[in-house]
């Protein structure tokens, strides 16, 4: 089983490295620390399985899965990460992601998840397993605009919308310049937009940001 490991953490990848090596039916064949660079090593490569976190610099795990499967969807992809918030499930599953695992499972789960969803099988971690099933059983509502999107990338969304300049939605979030820069790059990217004036319209439209 031919495996790319895509993180941002240097000590987690060569861990995943070490684990790899102690299973004989599973190969290390690349890593990647952005979304971008998983994304072109998983096309060059061809794995059977990605391991993808979600926060990736320059392409979050969910848009770098997206890219991968609309060009390569025999591809499985395994995502590994610390999150278990209901948005970044979901956002996994309409992405494409055959599994869904969380950091703190141990290394024979993991093992056998990896090989799992190579063989084609769909895999969750008991704890998301039992949140699928819970958002399953709600009532059908009508979901948030853009579903695609994290909270905080809505969030931003917003206040693009409203008309606020980078500067202003740094403040207003507390979170750094260079961040907005990334959450923006993560919008464009989801909505499939070039310019900031389709994102406003888009935003618009959906109601957002006041008219």
């Amino acid at each position: 089983m031919r495996v790319l490991v895509a993180d941002d953490h240097p000590m987690f990848r060569a861990g995943m490295a070490m684990l790899l090596e102690t299973e004989p039916r599973t190969e290390n064949v690349g890593e990647a620390g952005t979304g971008a660079e998983a994304v072109d090593l998983a096309l060059e490569l061809r794995p059977d399985v990605v391991v993808m976190d979600l926060h990736l610099p320059d392409l979050d795990g969910v848009t770098a899965t997206r890219r991968i499967l609309d060009q390569a969807p025999e591809i499985g992809v395994l995502i590994l990460t610390m999150s278990d918030e209901d948005d970044a499930v979901v956002a996994a599953l309409q992405g494409g992601a055959r599994g869904y695992l969380l950091k703190e499972a141990g290394p024979a789960e993991i093992l056998a998840a990896i090989l799992s969803v190579g063989e084609g099988a769909s895999v969750f971690g008991p704890g998301i397993a039992r949140r699928i099933t819970t958002l399953l059983a709600r009532p059908a509502s009508p979901g948030p605009a853009f579903p695609e999107l994290t909270g905080r990338e809505r969030e931003v969304l917003e206040l693009i919308a409203r008309g606020l300049a980078n500067a202003a939605i740094a403040r207003r979030l507390v979170i750094s310049p260079k961040t907005v820069r990334n959450h923006i790059s993560n919008i464009f990217a989801k909505l499939q937009v070039e310019a900031r004036g389709e994102a406003i319209a888009r935003a618009r439209d959906a109601g957002l940001g006041g008219r």
